[in-house]
């Protein structure tokens, strides 16, 4: 099965990699790219060389006048990728769309976990799995698969997390009053956004994203935000790189948010146990206590 909602990668200054993209063509997944106007020649060229089932849109920059930053310094820095990630948003809702995917374009693989195995996939069915389970209710606003390095195959997990955050490939309902803001951590911003308003976000543990490192693959953020150019040597990141991140999310929600040290860098950490809403279901909905797996079946795969 494909996806019935369109998805959209921003990206800029990669490429030469088109990490995302690459792994969606492989699941015969079409795709948009959401590319600053400078930029446009590079990716048509790159997706007509690699071959891609990608469409190259380009960013209307007067979103990037339009956009809220979360701080004083307006255009003398990188607005970040939330500008690019409006513009999907709102072409989505031109097109008629209820709901829109927005990927990170430095997603590796996607995987469904299952009976204590991570399976990669090998087409859209799991984008597919993960529309019907929201459309199943009248108050999820955001959805999406968890890290594959988050969800643990040696123990016992739920196939849902509710009310947390939802990073890098996140499934948005179009017509709920939120946008993307802040220059930094907008994932963690609109995800509390939605939640202080009493949505539900749903992250998926039954499916997974296999997202590449922060700030280990040049352009995009890690060049124009995270300061990669103060790595020392031998580092896969700037430990620093991430300071004013973790800042601006304090400033936003301070009384959720605070900035700590994870991951052997400054990070910031947020308390998503205050948030107790319930999933409601849409009238009508019978949910039946059967397995629906989507047609998709475990293959032997043999290089």
């Amino acid at each position: 099965m494909m996806p019935q909602f369109p998805l959209y990668l921003p990206t800029k200054g990669r490429h030469q990699f088109m990490v995302t993209s690459k792994a969606l063509t492989a699941l015969g997944v079409p795709h948009f790219l959401v590319v600053e106007p400078q930029q446009m020649d590079d990716y048509r060229a790159a997706v007509r060389d690699m071959s891609l089932s990608a469409t190259v849109l380009e960013l209307d920059m007067g979103m990037k006048a339009r956009y809220e930053l979360c701080d004083e310094l307006g255009l003398s820095k990188s607005t970040g990728s939330g500008p690019a990630r409006n513009f999907a948003w709102e072409h989505s809702l031109a097109s008629g769309y209820p709901w829109h995917w927005i990927m990170d374009d430095n997603i590796k693989w996607f995987y469904r976990l299952n009976r204590n195995l991570k399976v990669p996939v090998s087409d859209g069915t799991i984008f597919r799995c993960m529309e019907d389970f929201v459309l199943r209710y009248r108050n999820v606003a955001m959805a999406g698969p968890n890290y594959f390095m988050f969800a643990s195959r040696k123990s016992k997990m739920p196939p849902f997390t509710l009310n947390t955050r939802i990073y890098s490939c996140n499934l948005i309902r179009n017509d709920v009053p939120f946008r993307w803001r802040g220059r930094y951590n907008e994932d963690t911003i609109l995800s509390l956004d939605m939640l202080k308003a009493g949505w539900c976000t749903v992250l998926f543990n039954a499916f997974l994203q296999e997202k590449m490192q922060t700030q280990s693959l040049p352009g995009g953020n890690t060049d124009e935000l995270y300061k990669a150019s103060e790595r020392k040597a031998g580092q896969k990141y700037s430990p620093t790189g991430t300071l004013e991140k973790s800042q601006m999310l304090a400033r936003v929600h301070p009384d959720v948010a605070k900035v700590a040290m994870k991951f052997q860098r400054i990070h910031h950490h947020v308390d998503y146990s205050v948030f107790s809403q319930r999933l409601v279901r849409k009238p009508g909905v019978d949910v039946s206590d059967s397995v629906n797996d989507y047609g998709m079946k475990l293959v032997a795969y043999q290089k």
